[in-house]
């Protein structure tokens, strides 16, 4: 792996994983990362995204949705960190602000600041679904995926599971490498919470991750037609088709996002990707 090309930057996306190309905090929200085994931890913030922006289902009506800041403009999203921050100095103690403050810093790539914050909250509602499933995804951000397992397996019932706990504790197990068992928990979640684009997303990342394109592609055009489905979402469908060769219509996908300037310079990343992967060979045999 080139390392000098790619920086780890989980909170960005997944809110569960994040790798980019460059070297400043400035790089654009809507830049992909990628599947295959060279860029498998990009995708794993991608998986890490889609748990941020999943919501509650009406059988856990007594549970917040979790929050999702990682789509954002970068000066959008400073504006809300800053207008957060303030929430939370005024009021630490509330778990609302805390969670949707650590979601906010995961977001500016701050995941060592969001598990220090949720540190806190868990002190003081160690028993807290929200707090727990939270403080998972900010452990998972920063790498500590054991860790994050750990707190999963504590607030997950079996005879009950919370299927965002369910999916958060999926794409930890991605970022492991253990994406068959990432898959059954997906595939357990979707029982819960059945239609839940983000579970679709996931599994799709899932497959992309292992280099199972079709696969990929397969569980993201289901995702897009779901409920709830997310900007980012429609993006990680145009990486995966970019990635097995079909540039006009990556293009076109991109296009329906994002400005001009944005779909030309993912195009270009896309192109770069498959460069690096010596993929062009495979793509004229395809």
């Amino acid at each position: 792996m080139a390392a000098t090309l790619l920086k780890p930057y989980f909170n960005w996306v997944l809110g569960l994983m994040i790798y980019f190309i460059g070297d400043g905090a400035d790089w654009p929200e809507e830049l992909p990362v990628t599947t295959l085994t060279h860029f498998i931890k990009p995708l794993r913030s991608l998986l890490l995204a889609g748990v941020a922006v999943v919501a509650i289902s009406a059988c856990a009506s007594n549970r917040m949705p979790s929050p999702d800041y990682s789509g954002m403009a970068a000066g959008q999203s400073q504006q809300t960190l800053g207008e957060l921050t303030a929430r939370y100095k005024n009021n630490p103690k509330d778990k609302g602000v805390a969670i949707h403050y650590a979601a906010a810093l995961r977001a500016v790539g701050q995941s060592q600041q969001a598990v220090a914050v949720l540190e806190i909250s868990m002190s003081q509602y160690p028993r807290d679904a929200d707090v727990n499933v939270a403080y998972a995804k900010a452990l998972t951000a920063e790498g500590r995926f054991e860790q994050s397992l750990q707190v999963l397996d504590n607030v997950i019932r079996p005879e009950a599971p919370d299927w965002n706990a369910l999916l958060v504790k999926g794409a930890t197990l991605d970022q492991l490498g253990r994406n068959a068992e990432a898959r059954v928990l997906y595939t357990q979640a979707l029982v819960f919470a059945p239609g839940e684009a983000s579970i679709e997303a996931n599994m799709g990342l899932s497959y992309a991750m292992t280099s199972e394109l079709p696969a990929a592609e397969q569980h993201l055009r289901r995702a897009v037609q779901m409920q709830g489905a997310t900007s980012r979402i429609r993006q990680n469908l145009a990486l995966v088709v970019g990635l097995q060769g079909r540039f006009d219509e990556c293009r076109a996908l991109y296009a329906a996002e994002l400005p001009p300037e944005q779909v030309d310079s993912n195009m270009a990343y896309v192109r770069s990707l498959l460069t690096q992967q010596n993929r062009w060979d495979m793509i004229a045999k395809s």
